[in-house]
Protein backbone atom coordinates (compact mmCIF):
# COMPACT_ATOMS: atom_id res chain seq x y z
CA UNK A 1 0.00 0.00 0.00
CA UNK A 2 0.87 3.48 -0.59
CA UNK A 3 1.39 6.14 2.48
CA UNK A 4 -2.31 8.05 1.98
CA UNK A 5 -3.59 4.24 2.17
CA UNK A 6 -1.67 3.04 5.45
CA UNK A 7 -2.94 6.54 7.04
CA UNK A 8 -6.29 5.49 6.00
CA UNK A 9 -5.82 2.08 7.58
CA UNK A 10 -4.17 3.35 11.01
CA UNK A 11 -6.54 6.32 11.48
CA UNK A 12 -5.96 9.91 9.59
CA UNK A 13 -6.23 11.86 12.80
CA UNK A 14 -6.94 9.18 15.80
CA UNK A 15 -6.25 10.14 19.65
CA UNK A 16 -2.52 9.61 18.96
CA UNK A 17 -2.38 11.63 16.10
CA UNK A 18 -4.71 14.26 18.07
CA UNK A 19 -2.10 14.06 21.13
CA UNK A 20 1.07 14.76 18.93
CA UNK A 21 -0.84 17.43 17.14
CA UNK A 22 -2.30 19.22 20.25
CA UNK A 23 1.65 19.38 21.43
CA UNK A 24 3.01 20.70 18.56
CA UNK A 25 0.17 23.22 17.97
CA UNK A 26 0.79 24.59 21.48
CA UNK A 27 4.25 24.74 20.83
CA UNK A 28 3.15 28.00 19.05
CA UNK A 29 2.15 30.00 21.94
CA UNK A 30 6.12 30.25 22.91
CA UNK A 31 6.89 31.09 19.16
CA UNK A 32 4.40 33.97 19.48
CA UNK A 33 6.17 34.85 22.92
CA UNK A 34 9.42 34.99 21.10
CA UNK A 35 7.69 36.52 18.13
CA UNK A 36 6.03 39.70 20.09
CA UNK A 37 9.25 39.97 22.75
CA UNK A 38 10.92 43.27 21.82
CA UNK A 39 6.67 44.88 21.53
CA UNK A 40 6.90 44.81 25.67
CA UNK A 41 10.39 44.37 26.35
CA UNK A 42 11.44 47.42 24.18
CA UNK A 43 8.89 49.49 25.08
CA UNK A 44 9.51 53.84 24.54
CA UNK A 45 8.25 54.70 28.05
CA UNK A 46 7.44 58.83 27.98
CA UNK A 47 10.12 60.71 29.80
CA UNK A 48 11.14 63.94 31.35
CA UNK A 49 14.52 65.85 31.02
CA UNK A 50 15.28 67.29 33.90
CA UNK A 51 17.69 69.76 31.79
CA UNK A 52 18.55 70.40 27.98
CA UNK A 53 21.19 67.99 28.31
CA UNK A 54 24.07 68.29 25.48
CA UNK A 55 25.99 65.73 26.66
CA UNK A 56 25.51 62.23 24.83
CA UNK A 57 26.88 60.13 27.30
CA UNK A 58 24.79 57.49 29.03
CA UNK A 59 25.66 58.38 32.21
CA UNK A 60 24.70 62.06 31.45
CA UNK A 61 21.36 60.89 30.92
CA UNK A 62 20.71 58.55 33.65
CA UNK A 63 21.76 61.80 35.73
CA UNK A 64 18.75 63.67 34.21
CA UNK A 65 16.02 61.29 32.68
CA UNK A 66 12.91 60.35 34.55
CA UNK A 67 10.75 57.39 32.94
CA UNK A 68 6.57 58.29 33.46
CA UNK A 69 5.99 54.78 33.49
CA UNK A 70 5.31 51.72 35.86
CA UNK A 71 7.35 49.16 33.61
CA UNK A 72 10.95 48.68 32.78
CA UNK A 73 12.58 47.75 29.25
CA UNK A 74 15.52 47.77 27.86
CA UNK A 75 15.05 51.45 26.85
CA UNK A 76 15.08 52.45 30.70
CA UNK A 77 17.70 50.13 31.68
CA UNK A 78 20.01 51.09 29.02
CA UNK A 79 18.61 54.71 28.16
CA UNK A 80 18.00 54.01 24.69
CA UNK A 81 16.26 57.47 23.86
CA UNK A 82 16.96 60.32 21.46
CA UNK A 83 19.97 59.34 19.46
CA UNK A 84 19.97 55.77 21.03
CA UNK A 85 16.34 55.51 20.41
CA UNK A 86 17.23 53.46 17.04
CA UNK A 87 18.60 50.35 18.84
CA UNK A 88 14.96 49.21 19.62
CA UNK A 89 14.02 49.08 16.28
CA UNK A 90 17.48 47.84 15.05
CA UNK A 91 17.22 45.04 17.72
CA UNK A 92 13.83 44.17 16.07
CA UNK A 93 15.96 44.51 12.61
CA UNK A 94 17.77 41.72 14.00
CA UNK A 95 15.48 39.29 14.80
CA UNK A 96 13.60 39.24 11.74
CA UNK A 97 16.89 39.02 9.46
CA UNK A 98 17.31 35.80 11.63
CA UNK A 99 14.00 34.60 10.83
CA UNK A 100 15.20 35.08 7.19
CA UNK A 101 18.21 33.10 7.57
CA UNK A 102 16.40 30.57 9.90
CA UNK A 103 14.04 29.53 7.10
CA UNK A 104 16.91 29.59 4.14
CA UNK A 105 18.55 26.93 6.46
CA UNK A 106 16.10 25.04 8.54
CA UNK A 107 14.09 23.82 5.26
CA UNK A 108 16.59 21.81 3.45
CA UNK A 109 18.36 21.14 6.38
CA UNK A 110 15.44 19.12 7.78
CA UNK A 111 14.42 17.58 3.89
CA UNK A 112 18.65 15.72 4.21
CA UNK A 113 18.82 15.22 7.83
CA UNK A 114 15.21 14.43 9.41
CA UNK A 115 12.32 16.48 10.78
CA UNK A 116 12.64 15.80 14.43
CA UNK A 117 16.98 16.29 14.55
CA UNK A 118 16.61 19.30 13.04
CA UNK A 119 13.30 20.76 15.13
CA UNK A 120 15.68 19.96 18.42
CA UNK A 121 18.30 21.31 17.70
CA UNK A 122 16.85 24.79 16.77
CA UNK A 123 14.30 24.40 19.86
CA UNK A 124 17.48 23.98 22.03
CA UNK A 125 19.27 26.95 21.01
CA UNK A 126 15.97 28.57 20.51
CA UNK A 127 15.78 28.47 24.44
CA UNK A 128 19.52 28.94 25.30
CA UNK A 129 19.71 32.51 23.24
CA UNK A 130 16.57 32.96 24.80
CA UNK A 131 17.50 33.20 28.20
CA UNK A 132 21.09 35.32 26.89
CA UNK A 133 18.71 37.67 25.81
CA UNK A 134 17.17 37.81 29.99
CA UNK A 135 20.28 37.53 31.03
CA UNK A 136 21.94 40.33 28.52
CA UNK A 137 24.45 42.56 30.81
CA UNK A 138 24.45 45.09 27.68
CA UNK A 139 22.17 46.06 25.11
CA UNK A 140 25.12 44.30 22.50
CA UNK A 141 24.62 41.04 23.91
CA UNK A 142 21.00 41.15 24.00
CA UNK A 143 21.21 42.75 20.28
CA UNK A 144 23.20 39.55 19.08
CA UNK A 145 20.95 37.20 21.44
CA UNK A 146 17.91 38.28 19.43
CA UNK A 147 19.61 37.36 16.22
CA UNK A 148 20.02 34.05 16.95
CA UNK A 149 16.74 33.82 18.56
CA UNK A 150 15.19 34.42 15.41
CA UNK A 151 17.28 32.04 13.07
CA UNK A 152 16.76 29.24 15.77
CA UNK A 153 12.67 30.25 16.34
CA UNK A 154 12.03 30.90 12.80
CA UNK A 155 13.63 27.59 11.50
CA UNK A 156 12.41 25.36 14.43
CA UNK A 157 8.38 26.51 14.06
CA UNK A 158 9.19 26.23 10.14
CA UNK A 159 9.59 22.57 11.13
CA UNK A 160 7.04 21.83 13.76
CA UNK A 161 4.68 23.37 11.31
CA UNK A 162 5.73 20.40 8.89
CA UNK A 163 5.87 17.91 11.55
CA UNK A 164 1.91 18.95 12.33
CA UNK A 165 1.30 18.10 8.94
CA UNK A 166 2.64 14.95 7.92
CA UNK A 167 1.60 13.39 11.24
CA UNK A 168 -2.21 12.95 10.24
CA UNK A 169 -3.70 12.19 6.93
CA UNK A 170 -3.82 14.35 4.29
CA UNK A 171 -7.66 15.45 4.74
CA UNK A 172 -6.75 16.72 8.20
CA UNK A 173 -3.97 19.16 6.46
CA UNK A 174 -6.20 21.92 6.82
CA UNK A 175 -7.45 21.59 10.33
CA UNK A 176 -3.69 21.54 11.75
CA UNK A 177 -2.43 24.14 9.79
CA UNK A 178 -5.49 26.41 10.91
CA UNK A 179 -5.20 25.27 14.63
CA UNK A 180 -1.52 26.48 14.41
CA UNK A 181 -2.04 30.13 13.23
CA UNK A 182 -4.96 30.29 15.36
CA UNK A 183 -2.57 29.54 18.40
CA UNK A 184 0.48 31.33 17.11
CA UNK A 185 -2.54 34.63 17.34
CA UNK A 186 -4.00 33.27 20.68
CA UNK A 187 -0.62 32.85 22.05
CA UNK A 188 -0.08 37.03 21.21
CA UNK A 189 -2.66 37.92 23.72
CA UNK A 190 -1.57 35.41 26.30
CA UNK A 191 1.96 37.36 26.10
CA UNK A 192 -0.06 40.67 26.17
CA UNK A 193 -1.51 39.14 29.80
CA UNK A 194 1.67 38.14 31.08
CA UNK A 195 3.33 41.56 30.44
CA UNK A 196 0.46 43.09 32.63
CA UNK A 197 1.22 41.39 35.30
CA UNK A 198 5.17 41.02 35.00
CA UNK A 199 6.28 44.81 34.68
CA UNK A 200 9.78 43.79 34.83
CA UNK A 201 11.43 42.92 31.75
CA UNK A 202 14.68 40.80 32.63
CA UNK A 203 11.79 38.66 34.77
CA UNK A 204 9.41 39.17 31.07
CA UNK A 205 11.34 37.72 29.12
CA UNK A 206 12.93 34.99 31.30
CA UNK A 207 9.24 33.83 31.99
CA UNK A 208 8.52 33.99 28.45
CA UNK A 209 11.47 31.73 27.05
CA UNK A 210 10.85 29.15 30.12
CA UNK A 211 7.86 26.66 28.41
CA UNK A 212 10.72 26.14 25.58
CA UNK A 213 12.33 24.26 27.94
CA UNK A 214 9.29 22.37 28.86
CA UNK A 215 8.86 21.48 25.20
CA UNK A 216 12.16 20.94 24.56
CA UNK A 217 12.40 18.34 26.75
CA UNK A 218 9.22 16.65 25.93
CA UNK A 219 10.06 16.44 22.35
CA UNK A 220 12.01 13.45 22.64
CA UNK A 221 8.73 11.79 22.82
CA UNK A 222 8.18 12.80 18.76
CA UNK A 223 8.38 10.42 16.78
CA UNK A 224 10.20 10.87 13.41
CA UNK A 225 7.95 12.02 10.18
CA UNK A 226 6.43 9.08 8.55
CA UNK A 227 6.12 10.83 5.80
CA UNK A 228 9.89 12.30 5.08
CA UNK A 229 11.41 8.54 6.04
CA UNK A 230 8.86 6.84 3.04
CA UNK A 231 10.01 9.51 0.95
CA UNK A 232 13.82 8.54 1.84
CA UNK A 233 13.28 5.23 1.50
CA UNK A 234 13.24 3.97 4.94
CA UNK A 235 10.25 1.77 4.52
CA UNK A 236 10.53 -0.23 7.75
CA UNK A 237 11.28 2.37 9.88
CA UNK A 238 8.35 4.67 8.61
CA UNK A 239 5.93 0.77 8.87
CA UNK A 240 7.32 1.25 12.51
CA UNK A 241 6.34 5.09 13.13
CA UNK A 242 3.04 3.83 11.33
CA UNK A 243 2.30 0.90 13.51
CA UNK A 244 2.99 3.19 16.83
CA UNK A 245 0.31 5.91 15.70
CA UNK A 246 -2.03 2.89 15.33
CA UNK A 247 -1.10 1.48 18.72
CA UNK A 248 -2.55 4.81 20.21
CA UNK A 249 -5.53 4.81 18.06
CA UNK A 250 -6.52 1.86 19.55
CA UNK A 251 -5.67 -0.61 16.66
CA UNK A 252 -3.25 -3.24 17.73
CA UNK A 253 -1.94 -6.07 15.60
CA UNK A 254 -1.89 -4.42 12.74
CA UNK A 255 0.17 -4.95 9.88
CA UNK A 256 1.43 -1.82 7.73
CA UNK A 257 3.44 -2.98 4.90
CA UNK A 258 3.94 -0.42 2.57
CA UNK A 259 5.32 -0.51 -1.09
CA UNK A 260 8.48 1.03 -1.53
CA UNK A 261 8.93 4.38 -2.61
CA UNK A 262 10.67 4.18 -6.18
CA UNK A 263 11.73 7.37 -6.93
CA UNK A 264 14.74 7.18 -3.53
CA UNK A 265 17.04 5.47 -5.67
CA UNK A 266 17.37 8.36 -8.55
CA UNK A 267 20.39 10.27 -7.38
CA UNK A 268 18.88 13.60 -8.68
CA UNK A 269 16.47 13.42 -5.33
CA UNK A 270 19.79 13.29 -3.51
CA UNK A 271 20.43 16.95 -4.67
CA UNK A 272 20.23 19.96 -2.42
CA UNK A 273 16.31 20.79 -2.01
CA UNK A 274 16.56 24.26 -3.07
CA UNK A 275 18.21 23.13 -6.26
CA UNK A 276 14.93 21.16 -6.98
CA UNK A 277 12.60 23.66 -6.94
CA UNK A 278 14.58 25.56 -10.26
CA UNK A 279 15.30 22.50 -11.95
CA UNK A 280 11.98 21.22 -12.12
CA UNK A 281 9.38 23.41 -14.07
CA UNK A 282 6.86 22.39 -12.47
CA UNK A 283 8.38 23.48 -9.50
CA UNK A 284 10.34 26.24 -10.82
CA UNK A 285 6.77 28.00 -11.57
CA UNK A 286 4.98 26.91 -8.48
CA UNK A 287 7.63 28.42 -6.52
CA UNK A 288 8.16 31.53 -8.36
CA UNK A 289 4.21 32.16 -7.58
CA UNK A 290 3.82 31.24 -4.50
CA UNK A 291 6.93 33.71 -3.37
CA UNK A 292 5.39 36.64 -4.69
CA UNK A 293 2.43 35.80 -2.97
CA UNK A 294 3.63 35.11 0.68
CA UNK A 295 5.70 38.47 0.25
CA UNK A 296 2.45 40.09 -0.44
CA UNK A 297 0.69 38.99 1.94
CA UNK A 298 3.39 39.91 4.47
CA UNK A 299 3.82 43.48 2.74
CA UNK A 300 -0.18 44.15 2.76
CA UNK A 301 -0.66 42.58 6.85
CA UNK A 302 2.29 44.54 8.26
CA UNK A 303 1.43 47.72 5.82
CA UNK A 304 -2.07 48.08 7.21
CA UNK A 305 -1.30 47.60 10.10
CA UNK A 306 1.11 50.37 10.54
CA UNK A 307 -1.00 53.07 8.15
CA UNK A 308 -4.12 52.36 10.65
CA UNK A 309 -2.95 54.10 12.73
CA UNK A 310 -1.32 53.77 16.26
CA UNK A 311 -3.84 52.75 18.59
CA UNK A 312 -4.08 54.71 22.14
CA UNK A 313 -4.63 53.54 25.08
CA UNK A 314 -3.63 50.91 27.00
CA UNK A 315 -0.21 49.18 25.43
CA UNK A 316 -1.09 45.99 26.74
CA UNK A 317 -4.96 45.93 25.30
CA UNK A 318 -3.26 46.49 22.02
CA UNK A 319 -0.78 44.14 21.95
CA UNK A 320 -3.56 41.61 22.84
CA UNK A 321 -5.96 43.35 20.43
CA UNK A 322 -3.68 42.93 17.85
CA UNK A 323 -3.70 39.38 17.97
CA UNK A 324 -7.25 38.57 18.88
CA UNK A 325 -8.04 40.33 15.36
CA UNK A 326 -6.79 37.47 13.98
CA UNK A 327 -9.06 34.60 15.34
CA UNK A 328 -12.24 35.15 12.86
CA UNK A 329 -10.13 34.38 9.90
CA UNK A 330 -9.39 30.71 11.41
CA UNK A 331 -12.88 29.37 10.94
CA UNK A 332 -13.70 31.37 8.03
CA UNK A 333 -10.49 28.88 6.63
CA UNK A 334 -11.91 26.07 7.58
CA UNK A 335 -15.18 26.51 6.22
CA UNK A 336 -14.12 27.56 2.51
CA UNK A 337 -11.25 25.73 1.97
CA UNK A 338 -12.75 22.64 2.51
CA UNK A 339 -16.05 23.12 0.33
CA UNK A 340 -15.86 21.65 -3.29
CA UNK A 341 -16.87 25.30 -4.73
CA UNK A 342 -14.36 26.86 -3.42
CA UNK A 343 -11.53 24.90 -2.15
CA UNK A 344 -7.94 26.01 -1.11
CA UNK A 345 -7.33 27.62 -4.82
CA UNK A 346 -10.44 30.28 -5.21
CA UNK A 347 -10.63 31.14 -1.48
CA UNK A 348 -6.90 32.33 -1.65
CA UNK A 349 -7.45 34.43 -4.69
CA UNK A 350 -10.75 35.77 -3.34
CA UNK A 351 -9.52 36.56 0.25
CA UNK A 352 -6.31 38.36 -1.10
CA UNK A 353 -8.64 40.25 -3.42
CA UNK A 354 -10.60 41.49 -0.83
CA UNK A 355 -7.68 42.56 1.25
CA UNK A 356 -6.76 44.59 -1.66
CA UNK A 357 -10.05 45.97 -2.46
CA UNK A 358 -10.35 47.11 0.99
CA UNK A 359 -6.78 48.91 0.42
CA UNK A 360 -8.80 50.31 -2.64
CA UNK A 361 -11.64 51.62 -1.38
CA UNK A 362 -9.54 53.33 1.57
CA UNK A 363 -7.55 55.36 -0.58
CA UNK A 364 -10.96 56.85 -2.15
CA UNK A 365 -12.61 57.90 0.54
CA UNK A 366 -12.61 61.58 2.10
CA UNK A 367 -10.34 62.58 4.56
CA UNK A 368 -12.86 62.60 7.59
CA UNK A 369 -15.12 60.02 6.05
CA UNK A 370 -16.62 58.75 9.17
CA UNK A 371 -19.19 56.24 8.02
CA UNK A 372 -20.00 53.44 10.19
CA UNK A 373 -19.05 50.69 7.68
CA UNK A 374 -16.84 52.90 5.45
CA UNK A 375 -14.17 54.82 7.41
CA UNK A 376 -10.44 53.89 7.44
CA UNK A 377 -10.19 52.29 10.50
CA UNK A 378 -12.92 49.87 9.89
CA UNK A 379 -11.65 49.21 6.47
CA UNK A 380 -7.96 48.54 7.52
CA UNK A 381 -9.15 46.37 10.32
CA UNK A 382 -11.40 44.32 7.09
CA UNK A 383 -8.47 44.01 5.37
CA UNK A 384 -6.22 42.61 8.06
CA UNK A 385 -8.84 40.19 9.12
CA UNK A 386 -9.04 39.23 5.08
CA UNK A 387 -5.20 38.79 4.68
CA UNK A 388 -4.97 36.83 7.79
CA UNK A 389 -7.14 34.08 6.42
CA UNK A 390 -5.27 34.29 3.14
CA UNK A 391 -1.70 34.10 4.98
CA UNK A 392 -3.56 31.26 7.08
CA UNK A 393 -5.01 29.33 3.70
CA UNK A 394 -1.28 29.48 1.71
CA UNK A 395 0.74 27.93 4.56
CA UNK A 396 -1.90 24.72 4.12
CA UNK A 397 -2.14 25.19 0.05
CA UNK A 398 1.44 25.59 0.05
CA UNK A 399 2.30 22.59 1.92
CA UNK A 400 -0.26 20.69 -0.64
CA UNK A 401 1.57 21.84 -3.45
CA UNK A 402 5.07 20.57 -2.73
CA UNK A 403 5.86 16.99 -2.60
CA UNK A 404 7.64 15.71 0.91
CA UNK A 405 11.03 15.75 -0.66
CA UNK A 406 11.17 19.39 -1.07
CA UNK A 407 8.70 20.22 1.36
CA UNK A 408 10.41 22.14 3.77
CA UNK A 409 12.54 23.84 1.24
CA UNK A 410 9.46 25.23 -0.96
CA UNK A 411 8.54 26.79 2.49
CA UNK A 412 11.37 27.84 3.18
CA UNK A 413 11.84 29.93 0.88
CA UNK A 414 8.36 31.40 0.50
CA UNK A 415 9.15 32.23 4.46
CA UNK A 416 12.08 33.58 3.03
CA UNK A 417 10.72 36.27 0.73
CA UNK A 418 7.47 36.77 3.07
CA UNK A 419 9.92 38.13 5.69
CA UNK A 420 11.14 40.28 3.11
CA UNK A 421 7.40 41.75 3.06
CA UNK A 422 7.72 42.52 6.39
CA UNK A 423 11.29 44.59 5.98
CA UNK A 424 9.71 46.76 3.21
CA UNK A 425 6.28 47.70 4.44
CA UNK A 426 7.62 50.15 7.10
CA UNK A 427 9.29 51.92 3.98
CA UNK A 428 5.75 52.32 2.47
CA UNK A 429 4.23 54.91 4.77
CA UNK A 430 7.10 57.11 3.79
CA UNK A 431 5.00 57.83 -0.36
CA UNK A 432 2.54 59.89 1.60
CA UNK A 433 4.96 62.90 0.60
CA UNK A 434 3.41 61.69 -2.95
CA UNK A 435 -0.23 61.61 -2.29
CA UNK A 436 -2.17 60.63 1.09
CA UNK A 437 -3.61 57.50 -1.21
CA UNK A 438 -0.05 56.33 -2.28
CA UNK A 439 0.15 53.85 0.43
CA UNK A 440 -3.23 52.28 0.20
CA UNK A 441 -3.01 51.90 -3.36
CA UNK A 442 0.60 50.62 -3.67
CA UNK A 443 -0.82 47.79 -0.70
CA UNK A 444 -4.33 47.56 -3.06
CA UNK A 445 -2.50 46.56 -5.88
CA UNK A 446 -0.62 43.97 -4.35
CA UNK A 447 -3.60 42.15 -2.98
CA UNK A 448 -4.97 42.42 -6.19
CA UNK A 449 -2.24 40.98 -8.25
CA UNK A 450 -1.60 38.33 -5.71
CA UNK A 451 -5.12 37.18 -5.80
CA UNK A 452 -4.59 37.12 -9.49
CA UNK A 453 -1.63 35.50 -9.80
CA UNK A 454 -2.85 32.61 -7.39
CA UNK A 455 -5.51 31.55 -10.39
CA UNK A 456 -2.16 29.89 -11.99
CA UNK A 457 -1.71 27.41 -9.25
CA UNK A 458 -3.25 24.04 -9.12
CA UNK A 459 -6.08 23.25 -7.03
CA UNK A 460 -5.28 20.53 -4.18
CA UNK A 461 -8.49 19.75 -2.38
CA UNK A 462 -9.13 15.98 -2.52
CA UNK A 463 -6.32 15.51 -5.05
CA UNK A 464 -3.14 12.94 -4.43
CA UNK A 465 0.47 14.45 -2.13
CA UNK A 466 3.38 13.88 -4.52
CA UNK A 467 5.78 12.18 -2.22
CA UNK A 468 8.70 12.39 -5.10
CA UNK A 469 9.33 14.99 -7.48
CA UNK A 470 8.78 12.00 -9.77
CA UNK A 471 5.57 11.46 -8.80
CA UNK A 472 4.34 14.54 -10.12
CA UNK A 473 4.98 13.08 -14.14
CA UNK A 474 2.77 10.65 -13.25
CA UNK A 475 -0.81 10.49 -14.45
CA UNK A 476 -2.30 10.86 -11.01
CA UNK A 477 -1.08 14.31 -10.34
CA UNK A 478 -0.95 15.48 -13.84
CA UNK A 479 -4.27 16.68 -12.70
CA UNK A 480 -2.56 19.15 -10.47
CA UNK A 481 -0.83 21.00 -13.71
CA UNK A 482 -2.71 24.34 -14.44
CA UNK A 483 -3.06 24.41 -18.05
CA UNK A 484 -1.62 28.56 -17.53
CA UNK A 485 1.28 27.18 -15.91
CA UNK A 486 1.91 24.76 -18.78
CA UNK A 487 1.71 27.52 -21.34
CA UNK A 488 4.18 29.34 -19.70
CA UNK A 489 6.71 26.29 -19.47
CA UNK A 490 6.42 26.41 -23.36
CA UNK A 491 7.34 30.16 -23.69
CA UNK A 492 9.95 30.20 -20.96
Amino acid sequence: MDLDEAFGLVGEFGPSQKRLTAFLVLLQVFVAFQSMLIVLVGAMPEYHLDQEVISTSTEALAKHVRFASNFTSIATEWYLIRHEAYKVSLASSLYFAGLLIGNIMFGPLSDKLGRKPVYLTGLFFDVIFGYVSAFAPNYEVFAMSRFFVGITNGGMALVSFVLTQEYVGKSFWALTGSLTNLTFAVGIAIYALLGFYIREWRLLAFISNSPGLFFFLLSFMLPESPRWLYSQGRTMEAESVLQHIALGNGKERLAVKLKQCKATVNNDISAPGVLNLVKHPVLRWRTVILMYIWYVCSFVYYGLTLNAGELGGNLYLNVALSGLVEVPAFPLCMFFIEKPWSGRRKSTVAFLMFAGLACIFTACLPENAEGVFFNPSILALYGKLTVSAAFNIVYIYTSELYPTVVRNAGLGVCSMTCRFGGILAPFVPSLKTIGPSVPFVVFGISGLSAGFLTLLLPETLNKPIAETIEDLQMPAYQMLTNKKVNQLEENS
